[in-house]
């Protein structure tokens, strides 16, 4: 159990060096090529936007065997970067945009997969700890990667970076042969189950699976939603220049990792709903702190975001782990990311927008609907504490069969 751990850690690595060092590449290169920093930005939107689709990529993995799927994926995500060694001017520039769309791909089947194949490598026990030790990989790899990607591309240009994306999913493929499934997933779905309604069902049935889920996805959203805001706070308000939002990311950056180590002990004492809400209660407390006019409470803001954030997703992907049949976990799990990730496509532009009212609303309002939807979970528990409570009525002929048939 151990050797899997690690090589799920090296796996989240390399994979996240890989897509940070590409991501911010693939932006820069359409910039030099079209010289639009507006076509630049659609490259992210390649990315994002098949989350949509999450559902039904999902799909895939309860129909095909997981593992050899996702070895698969990897090396079609390989060939695919490897295509951009033939971009040489403008002409080329919709190959950047098709490789983008096939991480976006990717992603929503790795990561479903991943989320699909660790609880049959991996005890129940492992699994809160492992998801924490990946997050923490997958962000200091956010720190590490776009440095790494934007100097090599200013040395040699966007084709060594391609190449080096290139090797970390061959390399990820490769571990994933040597990882022991000790518990291979019981028998398929029926056709019945393949439908779209699947996944949401299971999500929505499970109050152990939809609350951390639904809280993720708040979260997530409102850190998209705040994105304009935080530029808008360090460059008017606290004026100051723009170098400053990379010691912010650093932070931030830090706190994810930070969080990250200590995720997994506090899903095995309190839960995935508790650790949700604790996650995005830290999330709205960081978005109040970048509200005062002062920059070390801004720093220590972004490091409160950075704990919280993670917590909200690892809690959301260990409960779907622990609580979905085996059969339908590629479904559900690419279903539960399409509602973590998916409002970021509406989240990110509606923030834009808002920021004409300034820096602090947009962060006011995030940090209000984090703490709705925190009350809401809170209050959903509380009802269904009253409802375990609540004795059942009978009808029982004497004192003591009523007795008897009344349950606490």
């Amino acid at each position: 159990m151990r050797r899997n751990a690690y090589l799920f850690v090296a796996i989240s690595m390399l994979s996240g060096f890989g897509s940070s060092a590409m991501s911010l590449v693939a932006g820069l290169w359409v910039l030099d090529l079209t010289g639009s920093t507006a076509v630049a930005a659609l490259t992210g939107l390649c990315v994002y936007a098949p989350v949509l689709a999450g559902p039904w990529l999902g799909g895939l993995l309860d129909r095909a065997s997981r593992r050899p799927l996702v070895i698969a994926v990897n090396l079609a995500l390989a060939a695919a970067l490897f295509s951009l060694l033939a971009v040489r001017g403008p002409g080329q520039t919709w190959l950047v945009f098709a490789v983008s769309c096939a991480y976006g791909v990717s992603y929503v089947l790795i990561d479903a997969g991943e989320t699909a194949l660790l609880p049959s490598a991996l005890s129940a026990a492992e699994l809160g700890d492992v998801n924490g030790w990946r997050s923490s990989a997958q962000e200091g790899m956010k720190l590490v990667a776009p440095l790494v990607g934007a100097g090599l591309y200013a040395w040699q240009g966007g084709h060594a970076v391609a190449a080096l994306s290139a090797v970390m999913p061959i390399l990820v493929a490769l571990l994933y042969l040597v990882v022991r499934l000790n518990r291979p997933p019981s028998g398929r779905p029926t056709r019945r189950a393949h439908s779209l309604r699947t996944g949401l069902a299971v999500l929505a049935g499970q109050r152990t699976i939809r609350v951390p889920v639904l809280l993720a996805g708040v979260s997530i959203a409102m850190s998209g939603f705040v994105t304009a805001a935080l530029y808008a706070i360090v460059v008017t308000e606290l004026r100051l220049p723009t170098s400053f939002l990379g010691v912010l990311a650093s932070a931030q950056g830090a706190g994810s990792i930070l969080g990250g180590l200590v995720v997994g002990r506090l899903l095995t004492r309190r839960g995935p709903v508790a650790v949700g809400v604790a996650g995005t209660v830290l999330f709205a407390t960081g978005c109040l702190a970048r509200c005062l006019p002062w920059w070390p409470v801004t720093v220590a803001g972004a490091v409160t975001v950075g704990v919280g954030l993670p917590w909200t997703v690892v809690a959301a992907v260990t409960a779907v782990q622990t609580h979905t049949p085996a059969a339908l976990l590629g479904r559900v799990a690419a279903t539960a990311n399409t509602a973590m990730f998916g409002p970021l496509v509406l989240a990110i532009p509606l923030g834009s927008a808002a920021v004409h009212l300034g820096g602090r609303p947009p962060l006011l309002g995030a940090a209000a609907l984090c703490v709705l939807a925190t009350t809401a979970a809170a209050r959903d528990r509380w009802r269904l504490s009253i409802t375990t409570r609540r004795p059942r009525r009978c009808s029982a002929a004497n004192d003591h069969d009523r007795q008897t048939c009344v349950t606490g």
